[in-house]
């Protein structure tokens, strides 16, 4: 038996298992043949996912930005459940299964999502799969995919079993574990709130918003519209963000000044609903903020917030936390 954390987000897809993480864009596209693919340049396994499932293929994530001609994103829960999750779960988990060996799985939904779709992620998972990678020098590899079991958590909750856990699943940090701690997890389409009081989930303090980074983002690509006449999708706006500039039909656009704006706006957002929604909570110890979102969000977020509010350290992926916190649970609970 096998135990593999997964999280299936709006943005990336993050799959953890013993001490490796990998994380892909949730982005499907359809096959195309390529008639000529040189070797020069990025060749790994995760950037060149072409798989086929259920005798249907994808180009996933990079590799369908780069080569498919019809690309599938959605910031929509119904068509994400229905129509994403399957896809995106089995590449991922087929990554690291090896042949036919029992699979057991913890993963998550955002807080106000859970309860309605947990039982229709579990049913859509559990049981077998087969999947084949299509390798770029045309091989193979065939996988059959068991999973036995799947465990559901609130999203957020795994960035805190991430800080209280050890690898191998055993409490580390006790004094966190006494603790009353509330967890800010920015993702890409929503914003979790969460509390834990000695590690017991507080349904009171704990909702989902409709509002993520992708919020500034669509306001960055409405702008860029007026100015170049070019809509630019969602999912390739990530290293336009990162480097603070975008060039488009060879002109260049500078969206430094933009993004502060957003970024200042979005926060306050999520800071007017967390110091309404805690606002009787005035006893928590620690407030933690986790998710993708808060890697760039955490400058502006962090003033706006009461309490003593802990980002994730610089030096790690924020887009990892929850997921390698779900593999930690998986320890401990089927260890």
């Amino acid at each position: 038996m096998e135990v593999i954390g997964i999280d299936i987000g709006f943005g990336f897809t993050k799959v953890a298992i013993h001490e490796e993480a990998l994380i892909f864009k949730s982005l499907l596209g359809e096959p195309t043949n390529l008639q000529f693919w040189s070797n020069i340049g990025d060749g790994s396994f995760i950037k060149n996912l072409y798989v086929t499932i259920d005798d249907k293929s994808y180009f996933i994530g990079d590799f369908a930005e780069q080569q498919s001609n019809v690309r599938r994103f959605t910031l929509d829960n119904e068509m994400m459940i229905s129509e994403f999750v399957k896809v995106l779960a089995i590449t991922a988990l087929g990554i690291y299964s090896e042949k036919h060996t029992p699979i057991n799985v913890v993963s998550g939904l955002p807080v106000g999502y859970l309860r309605q779709n947990r039982k229709r992620f579990v049913q859509t998972l559990t049981g077998y799969h087969d999947i084949t990678y299509h390798n770029l020098d045309g091989s193979e590899t065939r996988k059959g995919i068991n999973i036995n079991k799947i465990q559901m958590l609130p999203q957020p909750v795994g960035s805190l079993f991430n800080l209280l856990m050890n690898g191998k699943g055993e409490a580390a940090n006790m004094e966190l574990a006494k603790q009353k701690v509330g967890v800010i997890d920015i993702g890409f389409r929503t914003t979790d709130f969460a509390i834990l009081n000695q590690l017991k989930f507080v349904d009171r303090g704990s909702s989902t918003i409709e509002i993520g980074i992708s919020t500034s983002f669509s306001e960055i690509a409405d702008k860029l519209r007026e100015m170049s006449g070019i809509s630019v999708e969602l999912y390739r706006m990530y290293k336009a963000i990162e480097t603070g500039s975008i060039k488009i039909r060879g002109q260049e656009y500078s969206i430094s000044n933009l993004k502060d704006q957003t970024y200042s706006l979005l926060a306050g957002k999520i800071a007017g609903v967390v110091n309404k929604l805690w606002a009787d909570e005035w006893d928590i110890d620690m407030v933690v903020l986790t998710g993708g979102g808060s890697t760039e969000l955490t400058k502006y977020l962090k003033p706006l917030i009461a309490g003593d509010v802990i980002p994730i350290e610089n030096n790690i992926d924020a887009r990892l936390n929850n997921v390698q916190g779900y593999l930690k649970y998986g320890k401990y609970k089927w260890s």
